[in-house]
């Protein structure tokens, strides 16, 4: 990667998680309880226009209006807040301009192939069935994981009553509604396509121009797809595909971020450290809660070593809009440790989500963080402590910063697959207001400022990690004479952070 991406505190948040619009989040981040805490700021993408998943089914990447605005987005870049947003690299949504020139104008429309046409993808590897599409033959098939029951299709009508089907990972609802079909869902995109590269293009630029520094690739690994090779991390073509996209990307001054989920064992992070990409630091949230709850903390030692002297560049976490991460711990941390945790955050009121249904495949819980760590404050300002002092930059759940508790009633009216929005609550600005006179929150904010100021953590910097026979937990960096160190016991759940500068003490929190 050429650009150098900082290492100052990223905020993760809706547009609407606090106070209603981004225009408010913007308002809140000069207030001088929370100014200078952040220097970028990751927006989840009902920022776009979407239909589905709260954002992750983009229409079109232009702003929602009623959440934000191209001044909104002004006021953070004059505030010197740079944007990570998200790219949906596998798929759009039905409702896409492109999608819906497809249903009016069939043949003929010139997004024919911007999705992927499923009979003309396995031509001659299989044979067609009633139902009007080819059944590939096993060989063909064997090594693909289908995200749901079945293949992976949409039955899409075109106008001259074709029922022409398409390839669909993700969600689909068709219906009849007076006498016309309808649909919800997210149809996957023909990266084959001249069209959809275009769109790629087109798509970064928008990116750019509303501030974007880092791009997160949702779903990035499903994009590439060849008969009788895996649909997902297909190698070389995943690859491929992501170099092109790195080119696209960097032209408009920007860094990729690929999300994915792999067990550790796998060393699916690696390969894609090994690559030139920056990584999700998946395992941190779970090694956190693991250590706190056990008072060891040796496993999260050798997991920042291991950062270290690979030279991983990550982001990292403690809560986000997503579950909490169970499955990239196996390889870890022993399966029993694993179903320890799991079994301690659903008794603290999470839910289990299993891997597409399996359940003897832990994928991740549901849970706000703070209520993950038994609701109790010590915990929760340890870890974020020890996140501050993490190889990576670290990005910050907005519900963590207000020590969020779970939601349990927006999940009943959210309804069945309504459990992520345990750890997803709107905040009202009277709610803000008052959990900005906490303790807690006041001591997070002075560590993110603390993080922020500090020269000591930079990508140059010298970073050691160990953890002693008592427990006493250790992370330092230093560059030039700039250094900063926390000591942590995770049997009294106590700390020390110090920086200095040129021999004279810059910042001191003990707890």
């Amino acid at each position: 990667m050429k650009e150098a991406i900082h290492l100052k505190p990223m905020l993760n948040a809706y547009p609407d998680s606090m106070g209603g619009t981004l225009k408010d989040i913007a308002a809140l981040l000069k207030d001088p309880r929370l100014a200078d805490a952040f220097s970028s700021f990751y927006i989840l993408p009902s920022l776009y226009h979407s239909d589905l998943d709260r954002g992750f089914c983009v229409v079109d990447y232009e702003l929602e209006e009623a959440l934000a605005t191209e001044a909104d987005l002004a006021k953070l870049r004059e505030a010197g807040v740079d944007l990570k947003l998200d790219f949906v690299l596998n798929h759009a949504s039905v409702q896409s301009p492109q999608f819906q020139d497809l249903l009016k104008n069939g043949e003929n429309s010139e997004y024919r192939d911007f999705f992927i046409d499923w009979n003309k993808f396995w031509a001659g590897c299989g044979e067609l069935a009633a139902e009007g599409y080819i059944q590939p033959e096993d060989t063909y098939i064997k090594d693909m994981f289908f995200r749901k029951p079945g293949l992976p299709i949409l039955m899409v009508r075109f106008p001259d009553g074709r029922e022409v089907p398409y390839w669909n990972t993700f969600y689909q609802q068709v219906w009849e509604e007076n006498g016309e079909r309808r649909y919800l869902g997210q149809m996957d995109l023909n990266v084959r396509s001249d069209k959809v590269w275009e769109f790629y293009d087109q798509t970064l630029r928008k990116l750019s121009s509303y501030g974007t520094r880092l791009v997160r690739l949702d779903a990035f690994a499903y994009a590439a797809k060849t008969p009788g090779k895996r649909n997902f991390m297909n190698e070389p073509d995943t690859w491929d595909i992501l170099e092109r996209v790195r080119g696209l990307a960097e032209g408009y001054g920007m860094a990729l971020l690929p999300e994915i989920h792999a067990s550790y064992a796998e060393k699916v992070y690696e390969l894609v450290a090994s690559k030139g990409y920056m990584i999700y630091d998946f395992f941190l949230p779970g090694l956190l809660i693991d250590a706190l709850e056990r008072g060891d903390a040796t496993t999260l030692a050798g997991w920042a070593r291991e950062l270290i002297q690979k030279n991983i560049r990550a982001v990292n976490m403690l809560g986000c809009h997503d579950g909490i991460p169970m499955l990239d711990l196996k390889g870890l941390v022993p399966d029993g440790q694993i179903q320890a945790l799991i079994d301690t955050i659903v008794a603290r009121g999470g839910y289990i989500k299993n891997l597409h249904g399996k359940k003897d495949m832990y994928y991740q819980v549901n849970a706000t963080y703070f209520s993950a760590l038994g609701e109790n404050e010590k915990k929760l300002l340890l870890a974020r402590a020890v996140q501050l002092f993490m190889p990576g930059k670290p990005q910050v759940w907005y519900l963590d910063l207000f020590a969020g508790k779970n939601d349990h009633k927006a999940v009943e009216l959210a309804g069945p697959g309504g459990h992520k929005e345990i750890n997803r609550t709107n905040l009202t600005r009277e709610r803000i207001d008052a959990e900005m006179e906490t303790p807690l929150f006041r001591d997070q904010v002075a560590l993110l400022r603390m993080r922020s100021a500090c020269p000591a953590f930079s990508t140059d910097a010298q970073i050691t990690a160990g953890c002693d026979p008592n427990g006493v937990f250790t992370l330092a960096w230093s560059r030039g004479d700039a250094h900063a160190e926390l000591k942590a016991d995770f049997r009294t759940l106590g700390f020390t952070a110090v920086t200095t500068e040129n021999g004279a003490e810059t910042f001191r929190m003990e707890r």
